[in-house]
């Protein structure tokens, strides 16, 4: 990614991280911390997540630095000292981080990445990871919604005017091409990540004609092989279809076919009425694409109704996240390094909301399919436990101890993979393309593993989500240590 596209100063973090680091810097406690990014319930009342972001965040994770510039900001607040300065002067992150890979179907409670490192360096990037991921996770996963509320139709992302400014623009329409999107109204976006860029014309263009026919006559002339007439600027039934099949079929005694786009109106009822004159006037091939305001539950409802659309223009809820403002992302402490037993050991927080209360440790995430490859659990269990196919096992709710299920998997997938090793990438970075189309396909193709019943819009399955008997007990045994 240009460099002009992201954020890389350590600037770039909440301010109460910068004034613990200095008190741990000040108790010389900057010892080995284990935190792990997770995220507490689905968005949008669904049965799935999309995990997206974690590539723009390993781009600006290895290039966290403060400036002189930074420094300077930092000494007039007047509370830093200069020795914590210069220690801040010389930052890099240098630690491990593990992760789902990007397009991940995933789900609450499962650490989705995992960062070791020296106590200063992990809770710097708090901020940082969150940011990152909870935005495009969020985006991803309602993208996710409405593209499967199509029947994985044409989903164009036309949300660059109504983002959150120019970078929830840039983010949304990346985290958008992850969820399914097929592409987007972003040009620039386009050009940097390689998305095919979509649009045609605006009710100004029609608006600035002396006549409708005259507006679409010329789009046609200048355009041919990409025509598609907007047609609702002033009656969709009685001039805009009637101009728009005058216009299209010079296009196709050309050669060339043509589409129509409703922006307005009851969409099921016009989209019908246009398929019946577009099919009388001789032109079945003829398209018809719709916008304004979709959601995925409108969407749904138009299929069901089969309404003739072959492809969906959505913008402000899919890139803003519509009625949810944001993903339940959380970053939490899970072990650090115990300087009398010379050894990490588990932290845990307690919170009065039990759904608040973390899992303890060093964890790995094992997803078990069963012998139709089809996703049926995820199983938290601690770094030094394994997850064998073709062997059964018990497991317990993360929560409710009493609740548990046992299961032989077909197969097991861990999902958790090293991807810095001291600061450094594992692995050689992709291109920005080539990078996004791999994270789509891995949504796609995750997709593919969920039971129809956890993707239904609405009143989905509950996925499980589960931990093994060691974690339940090591999560128990600080329960009860703390009991009072």
């Amino acid at each position: 990614m240009n460099q002009q596209y992201r954020i890389t100063s350590a600037l770039f973090t909440d301010f109460y991280e910068l004034t613990m680091a200095q008190g741990y810097w000040k108790q010389n406690m900057n010892h080995k911390v284990v935190f792990d990014m997770f995220f507490r319930r689905n968005p949008f009342n669904g049965g799935f997540s999309i995990f997206a972001g974690i590539e723009t965040l390993l781009d600006v994770i290895t290039e966290f630095r403060f400036s002189d510039e930074d420094i300077d900001y930092l000494r007039s607040q007047k509370i830093f000292e200069e020795g914590f300065l210069d220690y801040l002067r010389d930052f890099k992150f240098s630690g491990d981080l593990w992760s789902f890979e990007e397009g991940s179907v995933i789900f609450p409670q499962e650490p989705l990445v995992r960062i070791h490192a020296n106590l200063i360096e992990a809770q710097i990037l708090e901020g940082l990871v969150l940011n990152h991921i909870n935005f495009q996770s969020l985006i991803a996963t309602k993208t996710a919604r409405v593209w499967l509320a199509s029947k994985k139709g044409s989903i164009m992302e036309f949300g660059l005017r109504r983002a959150q400014g120019p970078d929830g623009a840039m983010s949304a329409t990346r985290a958008a091409y992850i969820g399914g999107a097929a592409g987007t109204s972003n040009t620039l976006a386009g050009k940097i990540y390689g998305i095919p860029v979509m649009g045609t014309m605006a009710h100004s263009w029609i608006m600035s004609f002396p006549s409708e026919l005259e507006a679409f006559e010329a789009y046609a002339k200048i355009y041919p092989e990409k025509t598609v007439f907007l047609i609702d600027t002033y009656d969709t039934l009685k001039s805009g279809i009637k101009n728009a099949i005058k216009a299209g079929a010079k296009l196709v005694e050309q050669g060339y076919n043509f589409g129509v786009r409703l922006d307005s109106g009851d969409i099921s009822y016009l989209t019908q009425q246009v398929r019946k004159e577009l099919d009388k006037a001789g032109f079945p091939q003829a398209f018809i694409s719709v916008s304004n305001e979709l959601t995925e539950e409108i969407i749904e409802t138009l299929v069901q109704q089969n309404a003739p659309i072959a492809s969906w223009g959505v913008g402000t809820h899919m890139v803003t996240g519509g009625n949810e403002a944001s993903f339940t992302g959380v970053y939490k402490l899970a072990a650090r390094h115990d300087a009398v037993k010379n050894e990490m050991v588990p932290a845990m927080k307690f919170s009065d909301n039990p759904a608040k209360t973390t899992n303890p440790g060093i964890k790995n995430v094992w997803r078990l399919y069963d012998e139709n490859s089809m996703a049926r659990a995820d199983i938290l269990g601690l770094e030094n436990e394994t997850i064998e196919p073709e062997k059964e096992y018990r497991f317990y709710h993360t929560m409710i101890d009493y609740r548990q299920f046992t299961f032989k998997a077909a197969s097991v997938k861990p999902m958790l993979s090293l991807r810095l090793k001291d600061g450094q990438r594992t692995k050689e970075r992709l291109d920005d393309s080539v990078q996004l189309k791999k994270s789509r396909e891995v949504m796609m193709k995750e997709i593919e593993t969920l039971d129809p019943s956890y993707k239904r819009i609405l009143n989905p399955h509950i996925y499980k989500v589960s931990i093994t008997e060691k974690l339940k007990d090591l999560k128990l045994e600080f329960i009860k240590a703390n009991i009072r």
